[in-house]
């Protein structure tokens, strides 16, 4: 199964999920966002990769508006060359509407992570050769006042049946893909990474090595200060950089 059509599996399994509160706002960018999501996986997700980094989830400004894993405006349409049209949720926050490349907002995480890799590699073929960017969740989750919910957040009546649906996704795009190194972008990325690696055909599990770097989010305070040369360091640790 190649990432497109596991992608459009992942979709209809999220669509039919229910969520309770706190969360009650769900966008799926991989339905309304489709056209760019795959144009990215298309363009750059052709295996084999030598390293898959790993996100969360969607952010309010970042792939809920561009269908792109840390999907910030100008770095998906600048850096990676993608713009195609997105439509709107079928039920959208007033707050956080969906303008698609239209959306004047910049997600500071997807910033941080494209600028990184655009300042170490240049340009977005020369990174995308040996690597490849994805997220575990595909839905964004807002609460009443349009407040974000990250999938740990989420009541475990909810969040178990998530998190098997994202798991069994996760087992495909690594046997996909079939990277020497999966790294997980913050903690509970790198979780996901442990528990899915248990799912997966056994030939693809002895090669597979298993990291993780800060979440470049600003909730995180370390990553305030000067995430960049952080994960640069961590990376260069791992053995996943030289």
């Amino acid at each position: 199964m190649n990432l497109v059509q596991a992608a459009r599996r992942l979709a209809e399994e999220a669509d039919r999920l229910r969520f309770g509160p706190p969360v009650a706002w769900v966008y799926n960018p991989l339905r309304y966002a489709r056209a760019s999501h795959e144009a990215y996986l298309e363009r750059y997700g052709r295996p084999p990769k030598r390293v898959v980094f790993l996100g969360m989830n969607p952010g309010p400004w970042g792939m809920a508006q561009t269908g792109v894993p840390f999907g910030e405006v100008r770095a998906v349409r600048d850096w990676l060359g993608i713009e195609e049209p997105v439509s709107r949720p079928q039920r959208e926050h007033p707050r956080r509407p969906v303008l698609g490349f239209a959306c004047p907002r910049s997600e500071v995480s997807g910033r941080r992570v494209w600028g990184l890799m655009r300042e170490r590699f240049g340009t977005a073929r020369s990174f995308f050769r040996a690597q490849f960017v994805a997220n575990y969740c595909p839905l964004l989750f807002l609460d009443a006042e349009g407040r974000n919910l990250t999938p740990d957040r989420l009541r475990p009546s909810d969040r178990d049946p998530l998190l098997e649906v994202c798991d069994r996704h996760l087992a495909r795009v690594l046997e996909e893909l079939r990277p020497d190194w999966a790294i997980g972008i913050g903690r509970f990325a790198e979780g996901c990474l442990r528990r899915a690696a248990g799912g997966l055909a056994p030939a693809s599990r002895p090669r597979l090595r298993i990291g993780g770097i800060p979440h470049p989010s600003p909730a995180n305070p370390g990553a305030n200060r000067d995430w960049a040369a952080h994960t640069v360091k961590a990376l260069i640790e791992l053995g996943v950089w030289s």
